[in-house]
């Protein structure tokens, strides 16, 4: 399997490049600065720079163009302002689903978050605000298109070794956290699980083993056949 990650030089992207790689897939990773091509080749993958805020549809279409799959992992970061929040979270998603529709890529796997698809608490700070709503219509884009999208929003995000123990559920699922590498370790099972084609999963720290929890989720599953969440 060939996959193209958008934001290749992100924790999970690096922890998600290295488990596709040990497996055999061959993954091209996406990245803004040069500077971060050591990085992304410790893992295996093929750095591949790339601005997703100042490249056209055509441009990016021919980087993934024969690949099976694309990941959209990128993030305006911390330390960004709200207006990025669009450009990058919103705007970097938007301009790979276009790209992947027009190299004609059906797999597309988008890493959201907890609190997307909901109004942001009153008092919400201003660039979380944005950050969520961002993300909210990042994924009512991905939802109104002909792709095999999956939609996945981890909780709060943990640098910490992989507990290979997860929830991973429809929408919704009680705010908690996980650790970056068990996020990727999910991500790795969900792209060649078709059961999650059309779902919005949420996920956090649990009892189940990874590979179990993504096998099992047919029993859950939510078919959403484009329509908006309604959680």
């Amino acid at each position: 399997m060939r996959v193209v990650i958008a934001g290749g030089h992100g924790k999970i992207a690096l922890l998600l490049a290295e488990i596709l790689t040990g497996r055999g897939d061959r993954v091209d990773s996406l990245i803004r600065n040069a500077d971060h091509t050591d990085e992304v080749a410790a893992t295996g993958a093929q750095a591949v720079v790339f601005d997703l805020e100042h490249s056209t549809i055509a441009e990016l279409a021919a980087v993934v163009k024969d690949s099976d799959a694309v990941i959209f992992a990128a993030g305006a970061g911390a330390g960004s302002g709200a207006a990025r929040k669009y450009t990058v979270d919103k705007g970097g998603s938007v301009l790979l689903a276009d790209a992947a529709e027009a190299a004609g890529i059906r797999r597309f796997v988008q890493i959201s978050t907890m609190g997307a698809g909901k109004p942001p608490a009153p008092g919400t700070d201003e660039v979380w605000a944005a950050y969520l709503d961002a993300k909210t219509q990042a994924e009512d884009d991905l939802r109104a298109r002909d792709l095999d999208w999956t939609i996945l929003r981890p909780g709060r995000l943990l640098d910490a070794a992989a507990t290979d123990r997860v929830t991973l559920s429809p929408p919704p699922v009680p705010h908690g956290s996980v650790t970056r590498a068990d996020v990727a370790a999910v991500i790795a099972e969900i792209l060649s699980a078709p059961h999650t084609v059309h779902a919005t999963l949420e996920l956090v720290a649990g009892n189940t083993p990874v590979t179990l929890a993504v096998s099992n989720f047919g029993s859950q599953i939510v078919a959403e056949s484009g329509a908006a969440v309604t959680d």
